[in-house]
């Protein structure tokens, strides 16, 4: 019969080797779907190469909220955004290491997706491209730039275009920006919310998102109802991810963190990926086979405004050309 110390000891003995390490995951509010299953599949990885359990929680909302939340002290471990710029904020008050991008492949962004069009059943509107998000009679859903990266692609998506359509005249290209924003009934603070709003809600005849929510929807959910239009051209949307490192040395989770976002580019979460229509850095031969992205012209951010830095500050920031341009619509 053990002595009551040595059952005290062993029973602290089991409870450690069960406990399960424990992490959050801010993301932004798409991606809801793809992480509890990624979540799943990580744990079993997980398992497997410690012989620990893992428990991953989320926390999702819009990018910049989310970026936001956590200046403001929301405990994350890691951070999967939207765009760079979101991940480049908490590098700047010292809670992600300042060499993110440099940190994992392909600029520490593990797949990308593109901003196209949910119209309903039959294009009863007949939209086809950008330009017919600013015609009479055509009531536009998309996320508020200000808050939300899927609304900052899509606005410059359509500034892209109308670049292009109008030769970089830009009184043209406000002009167009203004009659398309005229057009938004609400602009909602995240890509879930404003998904809501045009296919549970009824409000609208396009919604301006991300190709993967488009998908998902078309496809999957309610295929009788809605279809995808892929516009001439739209922006790659990166998806960068870090570990919030000043959160995981104090919690004692870095390791546990680094794998998490390190697995994503297994072959197992690229092929996961790609099932929730997001567009994988690493393709395998079913994905190919099955032809699941349809032809579309991407451009870089760089390309298109030479960076996030400089379309965060010319069209974001307060006073911005979407300020001024909204305003005087409204």
């Amino acid at each position: 019969m053990k002595t009551p110390i040595l059952l005290a000891a062993a029973m602290f003995a089991a409870t450690t080797a069960t406990h399960a390490v424990e992490i959050l995951n801010a993301s932004y509010d798409v991606t809801r779907e793809f992480y509890t299953d990624y979540n799943a599949l990580f744990a079993r990885h997980w398992k497997q190469k410690t012989g620990e359990d893992i428990l991953i929680n989320q926390s999702h909302g819009g990018s910049s909220k989310q970026a936001r939340a956590i200046l403001d002290g929301l405990d994350a471990d890691v951070a999967t955004m939207n765009q760079e710029t979101d991940i480049d904020i908490l590098a700047r008050a010292g809670l992600v290491q300042t060499d993110w991008r440099t940190l994992l492949p392909d600029n520490s962004a593990p797949y990308t997706t593109a901003v196209v069009f949910l119209v309903r059943k039959g294009n009863p509107k007949n939209i086809r491209d950008w330009g017919d998000l600013a015609r009479d009679g055509v009531s536009v859903v998309v996320p508020n730039p200000k808050t939300s990266g899927n609304g900052r692609y899509g606005y410059l998506s359509a500034w892209a275009w109308a670049a292009r359509e109008f030769q970089n005249d830009e009184t043209r290209i406000r002009d167009f920006i203004a009659r398309l924003f005229k057009n938004v009934p609400v602009l909602d603070t995240g890509g879930r919310a404003a998904t809501t709003t045009f296919t549970q809600k009824g409000i609208g005849d396009v919604l301006v998102t991300f190709e993967s929510e488009t998908l998902q929807i078309a496809r999957v959910i309610d295929p009788e109802n809605f279809e995808v239009v892929h516009p001439s051209l739209s922006i790659a949307a990166d998806a960068p991810v870090a570990v919030v490192s000043k959160n995981t040395e104090r919690r004692g989770t870095t390791a546990a963190a680094t794998e998490y976002l390190a697995h994503l580019w297994s072959p197992e979460a690229q092929s996961l990926a790609a099932k929730h229509f997001f567009r994988p850095r690493r393709v395998n031969k079913d994905d190919q086979k099955n032809n699941l992205f349809s032809e579309i012209e991407l451009l870089s951010i760089d390309q298109a405004q030479g960076g996030w830095d400089l379309a965060q500050k010319a069209h974001f920031d307060d006073g911005g050309t979407f300020d001024q341009i909204y305003a005087a619509g409204r």
